[in-house]
């Protein structure tokens, strides 16, 4: 069991939702991250269990704003009069509601619109459960993604730059931007940092830090000697997330999708001129491996 300081609770979710950190003391409630869009009532059955019956919610933290980790703003902001910060160059996006900048189109997700009442970039500081947290730079996964590390606690919240076996899918390079060079560079980061547990985006809490570091740089390397595999594993992630948001789904409507949401075309493109084969073959793959079922023409997950 990894020891927290009192003022902070982590909320382990499962794939389709990040994992929320909330924190409370006297005089402040704050959460790190908002789960899926379809897990939003969770999420707030979960911030008004930690919260009890007489305190709100007062602040909203963003690492970054891909869907999992940012779905549940709306219902929160809905319930309660919150302040919402999220990462800086992110904010034009947001305030014009940019889907695609967003990402939300290009990965076949979907998000209530929420909004935001201040920003955090790279050097800043934030009072959370009492602890001063370093907002660090960890672009790579997502060009705008954030950390907060803890150096009082010598804790990390990563998001999805580091999980306990790698990261998360390196989106700018499927279109072609760089992202392989960011990703090592936060790994490198994170190894300077002194860090006795790893609070990931996805997954448990670990402490084996320098054994996630090993798994996590053999990845970078491993990816960036042939972008290809980058690109095999994010069509295969985003197919699998639409499922287990949808839970059952025409293959028609997949092959649909992979059409015109940016990011999931990107891969395809660059592994095949044969979408929809790609798209059938990856199936049959995921499917003989037991990670969905195919009946007929229709693909089910669960």
């Amino acid at each position: 069991m990894i020891a927290l300081p009192a003022s902070m609770r982590v909320f382990e979710r499962g794939w389709l939702s990040s994992n929320n950190v909330f924190f409370i003391d006297e005089t402040h409630a704050a959460l790190v991250d908002s789960g899926y869009a379809t897990h939003a009532p969770q999420t707030l059955a979960l911030v008004r269990q930690a919260l009890g019956n007489e305190r709100t919610l007062d602040l909203i933290v963003n690492t970054h704003l891909h869907s999992d980790h940012c779905g549940g703003n709306a219902l929160l902001q809905s319930t309660f009069v919150c302040e919402t910060l999220i990462p800086q160059t992110e904010a034009d996006a947001v305030r014009e509601w940019d889907e695609e900048k967003l990402t939300f189109h290009a990965t076949g997700q979907t998000c209530e619109r929420f909004g935001f009442t201040g920003t955090i970039a790279p050097g800043a500081t934030l009072r959370l459960g009492g602890l001063d947290w370093s907002v660090l730079g960890a672009p790579g996964h997502d060009p705008h993604s954030l950390m907060l590390y803890c150096a009082e606690e010598r804790l990390l919240i990563s998001a999805d730059a580091l999980w306990e076996n790698g990261f998360g899918v390196i989106f700018p390079e499927l279109e072609g931007e760089s992202g392989f060079a960011e990703q090592r560079a936060v790994l490198d980061l994170i190894a300077t940092l002194d860090v006795r547990a790893v609070i990931p985006g996805h997954g448990a809490p670990f402490t084996d830090v320098s054994k996630a570091l090993d798994i996590a740089f053999s990845r970078i390397d491993y990816l960036r000697a042939d972008p290809v595999r980058n690109a095999k594993n994010a069509l295969k992630v985003l197919i699998v997330f639409k499922l287990m948001e949808l839970r059952s789904m025409p293959v028609s409507e997949l092959l649909l999708l992979v059409d015109e949401a940016r990011a999931m075309r990107a891969a395809a493109n660059l592994l095949s001129d044969d979408r929809p084969g790609l798209v059938r073959e990856y199936l049959a793959e995921l499917a003989a491996s037991g990670v969905l079922r195919m009946e007929g023409e229709t693909v089910k997950i669960g």
